[in-house]
């Protein structure tokens, strides 16, 4: 008998993938978490039957929620990462030796015990010095800070159930708050392409314009995704993403990356018409 999981990216498209095996399902008090293994995509993670991480294309979302706004300002020293409980962003955050503190919150402690132990891949680096991991509401925890972090991303599932509260009106004006003056905000944008998603992203992007003076999206293509086609938010107090990009400083670091390079940061901000169009 063969195994598959099944998403729903609208009423109409369903995306599957043939599972060897099912390695590990729980219901947690805020979701239900799977984690299954198939010969295309390796082993991956579901939230509520969403897909969120699997260890063939990680790299591609992990990459440009860091690379990003570390190329644009690499004196970066202070990150808040909201949600990212699979690991996958804090393993790329520590590759900058600048990088002094990197404070995980996640709300869901399951989520975390569980990349731990079946995808190491991503969650490698959760127990390195620089990081510390607060298991609790990332809306709450981010109204208590004011001026500190030169970073934030926001790692966070889709806007229903525990990650509603992140795509809000108040979020954004907390993290703002949250920012010091030179500070960046970094998030997953969601998918222009389906209706419900491109809702989403349009109403977060009209929220978001109303705390910074800066804000651009740009995009890459991650293949387990809804349409494939995945945008990300970039908003600064101060920094342009395109002209502030310090592309010769970054390239001396050496980072090791899969996706990522400075000529891919610049292309990814040109958006085609039919995004242009839903933003207008």
């Amino acid at each position: 008998m063969e195994l598959w999981y099944t998403e729903e990216h609208s009423p109409d498209v369903r995306f599957s993938i043939r599972v060897d095996k099912h390695l590990y399902s729980e219901k947690s008090s805020f979701q239900r978490i799977d984690i299954m293994k198939s010969n295309e995509f390796g082993v991956f993670l579901t939230l509520d039957s969403l897909m969120m991480v699997t260890e063939k294309d990680e790299f591609i979302y992990h990459d440009m929620i860091v690379h990003v706004p570390m190329a644009v300002n690499p004196n970066i020293k202070k990150v808040l990462v909201i949600g990212g409980g699979d690991g996958g962003t804090v393993r790329e955050l520590t590759k900058y030796n600048s990088v002094q503190e990197i404070d995980l919150v996640e709300i869901d402690e399951m989520v975390v015990s569980a990349c731990r132990k079946y995808l190491p891949q991503t969650a490698c680096k959760l127990s390195e010095d620089r990081v510390n991991i607060f298991y609790e509401d990332g809306l709450k925890f981010v109204r208590k800070k004011e001026g500190y972090y030169d970073l934030i991303i926001v790692d966070s599932t889709d806007p229903f159930g525990p990650g509603e509260g992140l795509f809000t009106k108040e979020f954004y004006g907390n993290c703002y708050k949250a920012l010091n003056d030179w500070g960046i905000l970094v998030n997953q944008h969601e998918s222009p392409y389906y209706k419900v998603y491109a809702e989403s992203l349009k109403l977060a992007n009209e929220r978001i314009k109303q705390f910074f003076p800066i804000t651009k999206l740009y995009q890459a293509h991650i293949p387990t995704y809804p349409s494939g086609h995945w945008l990300f938010g970039f908003a600064s107090k101060k920094f342009d993403p395109i002209d502030g990009l310090d592309e010769g400083r970054w390239n001396n670091l050496r980072i090791k990356t899969k996706y990522y390079n400075t000529e891919l940061h610049k292309g990814s901000f040109a958006l085609p018409n039919y995004v242009k169009e839903l933003l207008s």
